[in-house]
């Protein structure tokens, strides 16, 4: 039961009818009302033989992830919480780093045309508006092999008000004066731009030159550029100016001795814009 008249339940048979096979480009689409995290679960289905291009949604999610196992939570249906699970046959293992920034992409394209924001994106995996945080991506590999298997999770804020959001770099759709904070249409551009993109990008075996994806992302990336702090896994921290991804999608720091650094994991910190 949904008392929120501002948050309305998702339409689930609407949802597949219009971007299930043959009318869209997704295999199978769930929506469950609430969920520990998108992505365990489809981490889950994807062991148990899951067709390539199922996507499940949640109204909530009690126990989302972000990167480092840290949680991403919103109240219920006041967001869009969703997985991919992906079978990228034919894609190189050192090729699938794409798929985060590949999904930031499509995020940025779709949320920036239909709720007319502009969107940028922060290496690796944030989706941003005017700086601040709109939502967040987490890829996780389920399968190597020469079929690999990579769940990708989605979480943005669509109409969280200033008090619930999760901490104050963030930001929603309805905070920022969006043209639409109806899910149902945020979900259905997402998802639409999504499997276009992934296409185009398998169909090139994940060459990011060859698919555009290189270039788009690029041209979306705010981190590049920009004088940069990295907090390194293992503790340690690298100060320099962002200046490239490379070609498996690793950002390329050069640090104030002029050395460049490739890397593939870190959390970032935008310091300024580099002076040029």
């Amino acid at each position: 039961m949904w008392t929120d008249l501002d948050r309305p339940p998702l339409d689930a048979a609407a949802l597949r009818s219009a971007l299930v096979e043959p009318a869209g480009g997704w295999a199978a689409l769930d929506v469950v009302t609430s969920t520990g995290s998108t992505n365990a679960d489809l981490l889950d289905a994807a062991r148990a033989g899951a067709a390539d291009r199922t996507v499940l949604i949640a109204e909530e999610q009690v126990s989302g992830r972000g990167r480092h196992a840290r949680q991403w939570t919103s109240p219920p249906r006041a967001g869009v919480n969703l997985s991919v699970l992906l079978r990228t046959r034919g894609v190189p293992l050192d090729q699938l780093g794409w798929l985060p920034l590949l999904t930031g992409v499509a995020v940025a394209e779709a949320v920036q045309q239909i709720a007319e924001v502009p969107v940028t994106l922060k290496w690796p995996n944030d989706v941003l508006v005017h700086g601040r945080k709109l939502g967040g991506i987490l890829a996780e590999l389920a399968a190597t092999g020469p079929d690999p298997v990579v769940v990708v999770g989605l979480g943005l804020n669509v109409s969280l008000r200033a008090e619930e959001l999760p901490v104050p770099t963030a930001t929603s759709l309805a905070l920022e004066q969006s043209a639409c904070t109806d899910r149902d249409p945020v979900v259905r551009a997402v998802l639409r731009e999504l499997a276009r993109q992934e296409r185009a990008w398998r169909g090139k075996a994940g060459d990011p030159v060859l698919s555009g994806l290189a270039q788009a992302y690029r041209a979306r990336c705010s981190t590049l550029g920009q004088e940069v702090l990295v907090h390194l896994p293992h503790g340690e921290e690298l100060a320099g100016e962002a200046v490239d991804v490379d070609a498996t999608g690793r950002l390329v720091v050069r640090d104030a001795t002029g050395r460049t650094h490739a890397l593939s994991a870190g959390d970032v910190t935008h310091v300024r814009s580099a002076q040029r």
